[in-house]
């Protein structure tokens, strides 16, 4: 067999609940099955396919089409080969087990848990310059120069939950609880979509108060009055609300699943369980929903071996956003006195989840970004390719600190990591370079 053999395919669907009742078909009569993010020339960034392998796609797809499966089409899952790579580094000096993995990434092969955490492990500058730039030209081939920008609103911290880590945890007595009403919520809703915005994050901690009824009402009005894509981060919810939300208008959601490492999962998670986070997001993503995950690097305990796990639970569960920002410590918790996260490990973990992962959202984390004043230019540069907006009023916005000292993003600054990294601002972006709303038409790009 040669080494870039055509072993898997993918088949895309003519849309999202084809290709759910496609998959579930499939894995109905024991044909092993992913959905995982299509190839730009398949489909848009955020289109998902059914991978199966080579030896049963015939039969995958006369299943799918006695079944009334539209099919939009049925592609070899390719290798993604970066031309040039190893050339670029000739003048460096490198490890031979390091070149070893560079070729693999030039070649198209798929990285193994080893190589992963070999890359994670170097300290060598060069090999960290290396990483770097490899995971930048994977961006570049796969996703492009264009750098998405989403609006978050943080419209409640009140929160059920008692993570040790989190600043807005339920048991700390010092912090001012909020909750923004749905009209001030629309009012922040308007002003993204004056932007020109197209995505809002709705972020909360696990608050009761906001029921399906009220969630799915605020979905409604956002996508009769704007329009918008809706980007939901409330925590963990029953299927049948995930399932209501969805068909109310919701696209996105985001659970970070924080680490694989089960041990350090429930030392940092009294009241969670790992076996429920992760069917939550095995929810989500069989609802439809372009699934988002995510982790915390320097958390107690945890080990590079830890964090390649994290990047293969992202590829093996199909997600399509990943958030990586380091842990930072928060006034008042039991980890307070614990320390930050690497800037290092964060890039480098940035860096081999876009080589993992290949074509997925990664944002320059606002956790990276008050732990390093230029930690978004440097994820930028790193594989990151969507920047978030901290949206919440003034009033409200400091009673939001899941860590302490955060750094509250702006459009200022989204800007200026766009321009220093050379990057392109997104052609829906209603702005000027000075963030100001720009009412004519000045080119962008």
């Amino acid at each position: 067999m040669q080494k870039n053999e055509v072993m898997n395919y993918l088949i895309m669907a003519g849309s999202t609940n084809h290709m759910l009742r496609g998959d579930k078909l499939l894995k109905d009569i024991g044909i092993e099955t992913a959905l995982v993010p299509a190839p730009a020339e398949y489909g848009s960034v955020c289109a998902i396919a059914i991978r199966v392998k080579k030896d049963v796609v015939a039969l995958a797809e006369d299943l799918l089409r006695k079944n009334a499966i539209v099919i939009q089409g049925i592609y070899p899952d390719l290798p993604k080969r970066l031309s040039g790579l190893i050339e670029k580094m000739q003048q460096d000096i490198l490890s031979e087990a390091f070149i070893k993995i560079m070729k693999k990434i030039e070649s198209g092969e798929e990285l193994s848990y080893e190589d992963i955490i070999l890359l994670l492990k170097t300290e060598r500058k060069a090999e960290m310059d290396a990483l770097f730039s490899a995971a930048d030209q994977m961006r570049k081939e796969i996703v492009g120069d264009v750098v998405d920008v989403r609006g978050a609103i943080e419209f409640s911290n009140v929160c059920m939950k008692d993570c040790k880590y989190c600043g807005v945890r339920r048991s700390l007595p010092t912090l001012e609880r909020y909750r923004m009403t749905e009209d001030e919520i629309m009012e922040i809703v308007h002003e993204l979509h004056a932007m020109g915005l197209q995505t809002v994050i709705l972020q909360s901690g696990e608050d009761s108060w906001w029921t399906a009824e009220k969630v799915i009402a605020l979905i409604k009005r956002i996508k009769t009055e704007t329009g918008m894509r809706i980007t939901l981060s409330i925590g963990e919810r029953p299927q049948e609300e995930y399932a209501r939300f969805k068909e109310a208008g919701a696209n996105n959601y985001l659970l970070k699943i924080e680490t694989t490492n089960r041990e350090i999962f429930e030392f940092i998670h009294p009241d969670d369980d790992y076996d429920e986070r992760a069917k939550c997001s095995e929810w989500l993503r069989e609802l439809g929903y372009l699934n988002g995950s995510g982790c915390m690097i320097g958390l107690p305990g945890q080990r590079p071996e830890d964090i390649a796990r994290d990047i293969l639970f992202f590829k093996e569960m199909g997600i399509n956003m990943i958030g990586i920002g380091p842990f930072l410590p928060a006034k008042g918790t039991p980890f307070e006195k614990y320390p930050a996260g690497s800037v290092e490990m964060t890039l480098k973990a940035v860096a081999v989840t876009r080589i993992v992962c290949k074509r997925v959202f990664i944002p320059a984390t606002t956790a990276l970004a008050s732990l390093d004043p230029d930690g978004q230019i440097k994820a930028l540069q790193a594989g990151a390719n969507t920047v978030m907006l901290i949206n919440t009023p003034a009033k409200y916005r400091y009673n939001y600190q899941i860590y302490s000292n955060k750094n509250m993003i702006d459009l200022h600054a989204a800007i200026r990591a766009i321009q220093v990294t050379g990057r392109k601002f997104p052609s829906y972006l209603k702005i000027d370079v000075e963030g100001n709303i720009d009412a004519g038409d000045t080119q962008k790009q």
